[in-house]
């Protein structure tokens, strides 16, 4: 069964850091680009990070360039977003995803991209 499970989310203030971690059934990520998106009430899920299957290459939107990173632990099937100085405008619904392809090496940033999604874990940043 096709299966993303989020963790780690939370309340947190400005500045603060924070790890999300995505376990993911060997069949979902095997071979599959994964990414992390986010919505905040009232706005659009836009796209945060992405890993292509190896770990080879990744890619960050603008707004978390240099303060968020993407990886991946493929032996233990997960994918991980280390966010460090987070702000109030990171507060989000943070979704896992793996992509429709497989075994091809693009970095996927659109959500039409994504074939499986995990439930969303909640990260609250408070000024």
């Amino acid at each position: 069964q096709v299966q993303l499970v989020e963790s780690g989310g939370g309340l947190v203030q400005a500045g603060d850091s924070l790890r999300l971690s995505c376990a993911a059934s060997a069949r979902t990520s095997s071979g599959r680009s994964m990414g992390w998106f986010r919505q905040a009430p009232g706005k659009e899920r836009e796209f945060v990070a992405g890993v292509t299957y190896n770990g080879g290459r990744t890619a960050h939107a603008d707004s978390v360039k240099g303060r968020f990173t993407v990886s991946r632990n493929n032996a233990k099937n997960s994918v991980y977003l280390q966010m460090n100085s987070l702000k109030p405008e990171d507060t989000a619904v943070y979704y896992c995803a793996a992509s429709k392809s497989s075994w091809s090496g693009t970095l996927y940033l659109r959500e039409e991209d994504y074939s499986y999604w995990g439930q969303g874990t909640q990260v609250t940043v408070s000024s």
